[in-house]
């Protein structure tokens, strides 16, 4: 067992009393279980280890969904890993972030070893180096899935069930397109690591359908091509909790990643060669385990869902059309409106002899095409209820197993020269980055979640509170209140880091 305990771990902070060299190493393994099957490209764990006095951290990024909770990799995956590393390599427990892109890429069962080997690798790369920290913007892959709808509820674009009607929809979320970049120089000037962190699920897949690390692959892969042999990228993900790839439900084209990883990799490119390295760079890190409060109205929502699928069952009618009788009918009273049941000089003579049969029928018709269709978006609600309820009633579960009425969460913060990086564990929506970035009394702070760990959705509590009910507020453990509690201690931390790190 470790003796590092992330409830008694509190504050912590590494400061260079003077100015110390900076020194980086990179390393990566493949990750990849080619026996999954075919394999689009290649999973990789990445290793970034930094080195300053005595001090040493290490960034670790993985193609997986998430550390713990879901997929392959389980929930004793990090205190191994921290163990290991303070074992064999003397970086202390606390120093080590890892970050899962939030891919859906099946990963080896031996991860635990490879990334031990990469770390390790990294750490005996080591070697003086420059930092420096900007940004770059991509708004063109990505859209909030979040629809907000006319009577106030919100939906969200999901391929586990259908869209809310068009003419429901109001507005949508937003988006944050800054792609925040931390660039490590060799002392020559030649690069040897790039850190971008964004926001977006990369869950759009590859035309193979082949295992793949989806979009942060290709942008590395510019990325790296472009700067140069020897230089490795590093994929940070985001506040990406609501929001999807850019028409993410499409259906006329195969779905490609490739396209979107290419334009934010040139997106990244871009501000990583405006930026300076300079030596002096130092490396500082804090961490804090914050108490989140679990939810207590699982039981309320769930009565509320069951409620609502009651009503709309019963809303169900019998209708004399099947879906054999109702596809060709609809196309039919679709492409010509005026004359569906046959050519006009049929309507005409009928008009003319007074008895408008056809115009008759085709009243019939429409009534019965619009009951079919009513039955149709009633059972498309069913279907968005079903797959909510099945999520709170899991959830409400892992609260009752749980013993206790909040999350340890851990928040790390972790700065290098001008680059701040702040994490959590679990998948913070995009308006939580947004506001972080927005308040941050330090000056290009970047916001990870997916790190450390994984605590399912932290939506809004706008969010949280919706009564359309969306996979974000409900594939989630926390209370509304938590949003609150979070920003306050985050931004408690950035302002700490901001007045320790002035001479």
């Amino acid at each position: 067992m470790t003796t590092f305990s992330l409830a008694a771990m509190g504050f912590f902070l590494l400061t260079a009393p003077g100015a110390q060299t900076l020194c980086a190493g990179v390393a990566k393994a493949d990750i990849t279980d080619h026996a999954a099957g075919p394999v689009n490209d290649l999973l990789f764990a990445k290793a970034l280890v930094f080195k300053s006095g005595e001090k040493l951290a290490a960034l670790i990024t993985i193609d997986a969904v998430a550390i713990g909770g879901i997929g392959r990799i389980n929930d004793k995956f990090l205190p191994r890993l921290r163990e290991r590393l303070q074992k064999e390599l003397k970086i202390s427990p606390e120093n080590v972030l890892v970050n899962a892109s939030h891919c859906h890429g099946v990963v080896r069962a031996d991860l635990d070893d490879l990334v031990v080997k990469a770390v390790t690798e990294a750490h005996r790369n080591l070697e003086a180096v420059k930092a420096g920290a900007g940004t770059g913007r991509e708004d063109r892959i990505q859209e909030n899935r979040r629809l907000i709808l006319k009577d106030g509820r919100q939906a969200d674009v999901r391929h586990a069930y259908s869209m809310p009607e068009d003419k429901a929809v109001a507005s949508f979320g937003p988006i944050d397109p800054q792609i925040g970049l931390l660039r490590i120089d060799r002392l020559d000037g030649t690069p040897l690591a790039a850190v971008y962190n964004f926001a977006c699920h990369p869950i759009q897949g590859v035309p193979s359908r082949g295992n793949t690390a989806d979009f942060p692959a290709f942008a590395s892969k510019v990325i790296e091509e472009n700067l140069g042999e020897g230089v490795m990228a590093f994929f940070l993900q985001g506040c990406a909790g609501d929001i999807n790839p850019v028409a993410y439900k499409e259906v006329r084209f195969p779905r490609d990643a490739e396209s979107l990883g290419n334009l934010l990799g040139l997106s990244a490119l871009k501000g990583l060669k405006t930026i300076q390295t300079k030596a002096d760079a130092p490396l500082r890190l804090k961490n804090k385990v914050l108490a989140i409060p679990r939810a207590t109205d699982m039981e309320q929502r769930i009565e509320a869902i069951e409620a609502e699928q009651k009503k709309l069952v019963g809303s169900l009618r019998g209708t004399t059309l099947d879906l054999k009788t109702f596809v060709p009918l609809l196309v039919q009273y679709k492409l010509a409106e005026d004359f569906p049941s046959y050519y006009s000089h049929r309507y005409l003579k009928e008009k003319a002899d007074g008895k408008e049969f056809l115009s008759k029928l085709d009243v019939e018709n429409r009534a019965s095409l619009e009951a079919y269709l009513r039955n149709v978006r009633t059972m498309e609600q069913l279907t968005r209820l079903n797959a909510n309820l099945d999520l709170l009633k899991k959830n409400l579960a892992l609260n009752r197993l749980a013993g206790k009425p909040h999350i340890d969460a851990e928040l790390c913060l972790l700065q290098i020269g001008g680059f701040t990086l702040l994490t959590f564990p679990g998948e913070l929506t995009v308006q939580i980055g947004l506001n972080l970035k927005k308040a941050s009394p330090v000056q290009q702070a970047f916001i990870a979640g997916y790190t450390n760990g994984y605590y399912f959705y932290l939506p809004t509590a706008e969010q949280r509170n919706n009564s359309g009910y969306a996979q974000e507020d409900c594939d989630c453990l926390v209370a509304p209140q938590w949003q609150k509690i979070f920003e306050t201690a985050a931004l408690e931390m950035l302002r700490d880091l901001q007045k320790e790190a002035i001479p």
